[in-house]
């Protein structure tokens, strides 16, 4: 199924600037607009998920073939399988984005 991207923050980078660094680095897309949307504790040694929504700027999506089996563009209406809802922060973002389209 698919999911959100994900990816850790660096040393030194602010966190939106780690979210402008992941999404070019796994799909080679430009981002703006950086939004903080929530956070959730997660199981990985001293992690928390801060999720954020964003709007796209430029460029072609091009996977990290080593993270990335697939990405693409969908419509709120013609989603693939993917978390909605849920227990991961993952799945509130998809269901808030859903929702502002007037879908969920």
């Amino acid at each position: 199924f698919f999911s959100t991207l994900a990816g850790f923050v660096e040393p030194g980078e602010s966190l939106e600037q780690a979210v402008e660094r992941e999404v070019m680095e796994e799909v080679g897309v430009q981002v703006k607009d950086i939004r903080y949307f929530g956070s959730q504790p997660w199981p990985f040694p001293h992690s928390l998920m801060c999720g954020f929504h964003c709007t796209y700027e430029s460029g072609e999506i091009v996977i990290q073939e080593e993270e990335i089996v697939e990405a693409g563009w969908f419509h709120a209406n013609d989603l693939p399988p993917c978390p909605i809802g849920g227990m991961s922060i993952a799945g509130w973002l998809v269901k808030d984005w859903l929702e502002r389209q007037g879908v969920a």
